[in-house]
């Protein structure tokens, strides 16, 4: 186990499958003590063993980042269980399957909105009091290409994805003198069950032929980058957004 973290406190929103599982092993193997966010406690549990298993310290918390209550919550439950947060990496999120705008069912709108959006919003409004507490903190946001760019029937998504942008930087700035960095990641698309799951195999076949590198990224891959920026080796780096996505975005 590797001592990148060693006595940090990690949680991680949406760590019980995809992206958010590899950030949340990583962290453990970085040495953090980790607090694994999900709704499914079978995955959570999951997750957490292969943690414990490997020499780790992990805690499974279950709530629905869509409630400004169990943000809270959970907050409270990572500083009853380790009595500090130094990072949090809120990457719960979900997507919808491709539909123009006109034909967008109002109900889903209001669900992507909420979890995506509302949600980052929920669990820095909880988690930035413990930092500054405690004087020092890092937060990561999951934000997207699609925070950058966007393709047809997407709206809800990329919408939620550039606002996290907006989000992370402008409250970067707020509490850049605090001790505290905020930044977020956009991958391009990454090889999970969220993809696997909203496109059809000809979208994801003509999604592959805009990845210049001809593949789709791996959610260790992912993580990589995320840990790095949880760590005292990014510690200049504030306000930014780093995007993952094999030269995705520079055609």
């Amino acid at each position: 186990m590797e001592t990148l973290l060693k006595n940090k406190v990690a949680l991680v929103t949406g760590g019980t499958s995809g992206i958010g599982r590899s950030i949340a092993i990583a962290y453990a193997q970085a040495g953090a003590k980790v607090v694994v966010n999900g709704t499914n406690d079978e995955r959570g549990a999951a997750v957490v063993a292969e943690i414990t298993e490997a020499g780790g310290e992990a805690l499974y918390v279950k709530a629905d980042v869509g409630s400004a209550r169990d943000c809270e919550m959970l907050v409270h439950a990572t500083l009853a269980a380790f009595s500090r947060l130094d990072i949090a990496c809120n990457n719960a999120g979900i997507f919808h399957t491709p539909v123009p705008v006109v034909d967008f069912d109002e109900q889903l709108w209001q669900r992507v909105i909420n979890t995506n959006l509302n949600g980052t919003f929920y669990c820095m409004r909880y988690q930035l009091p413990a930092m500054l507490a405690q004087g020092s903190g890092v937060i990561i946001n999951m934000s997207s290409v699609a925070g950058q760019i966007c393709f047809p029937g997407i709206s809800a998504y990329a919408a939620t994805k550039h606002g996290i942008i907006g989000l992370t930087k402008t409250a970067a700035l707020e509490y850049a003198d605090r001790g505290i960095r905020i930044n977020a990641v956009g991958p391009a698309i990454i090889d999970t069950p969220m993809v696997e799951n909203n496109f059809t195999p000809e979208q994801l076949d003509l999604l592959l032929t805009r990845h210049p590198g001809g593949r789709f990224g791996r959610a260790e891959e992912v993580a990589e980058l995320v840990l790095w920026l949880s760590s005292a080796r990014a510690s200049f780096v504030n306000g930014s957004y780093y995007a993952i996505d094999g030269g995705y975005l520079a055609q």
